[in-house]
């Protein structure tokens, strides 16, 4: 059987099976399409992730975070056939109670920042933003939480001045009680599908065609 490898993220509560539910009808298609059967590996954490890619423990993959992807094809052992719909304009958004956009980057050096994971694709953004703008090193003190949706929290009760997601229900919350958003990120592509080089060509067409026509049957907002 064909693995699919599936890293979907480190900061969002989700259990594993959660998760593989999600991806067993993606699995029945390709097992259609490929002519044999399709199992999904859940790849729970991103050093996991990494030694499963590293050791070409997986067929094809799904992997949401862009750096851990992008570490995998330059590394040789995979390419990149397909990304998903509707997640290539990623972006971070600064959670703030100033009324203002931010306008000088220098005033926000030594104040408390919240964000995610330290390796998620949040967090990654959030670091290059902030390189970007000449904030380097410790020039924030940076405060990380397991997961976005607790990043309010830190804001809202003083904990931090800026807090750091990209979770799009956890910022319409956020807007909706009264809080601002003082910065946003360029926009960027993440949920990436990975085919290993193991594969021949064929193979890795078959499958990038089956899952661009997996709309027909999932439908044009589902978040696989």
């Amino acid at each position: 059987a064909l693995v699919i490898g599936v890293s979907e993220g480190v900061s969002y509560e989700v259990s594993d099976s959660q998760i593989a539910a999600r991806f067993e009808p993606i699995a029945e298609v390709l097992s259609k399409a490929l002519k044999q059967p399709v199992t999904v590996k859940v790849l729970n954490s991103y050093n996991s992730a990494r030694e499963a890619l590293k050791q070409q423990q997986v067929d094809l993959a799904f992997v949401h975070p862009s750096h851990v992807a992008l570490e995998a094809i330059k590394g040789g052992h995979y390419q990149a056939f397909a990304w998903t719909t509707g997640y290539t304009d990623y972006k971070v958004s600064f959670l703030c109670k100033e009324s203002q956009p931010i306008s000088n980057w220098k005033t926000v050096a030594g104040k408390q920042l919240v964000m995610p994971d330290a390796d998620s694709i949040t967090s990654v953004i959030t670091r290059a933003m902030l390189r970007e703008q000449g904030l380097q090193g410790t020039a924030v003190k940076v405060t990380n939480t397991r997961f976005q949706e607790a990043v309010p929290f830190y804001v809202q009760n003083g904990f931090a001045a800026y807090g750091a997601t990209a979770a799009a229900g956890v910022i319409k919350t956020w807007k909706d009680g009264g809080g601002k958003v003082c910065a946003e990120s360029r926009g960027v592509p993440i949920k990436q599908w990975l085919a290993s080089r193991k594969l021949d060509a064929a193979t890795v067409s078959a499958a990038r065609e089956a899952l661009l026509g997996r709309r027909l049957l999932f439908g044009e907002d589902d978040p696989r």
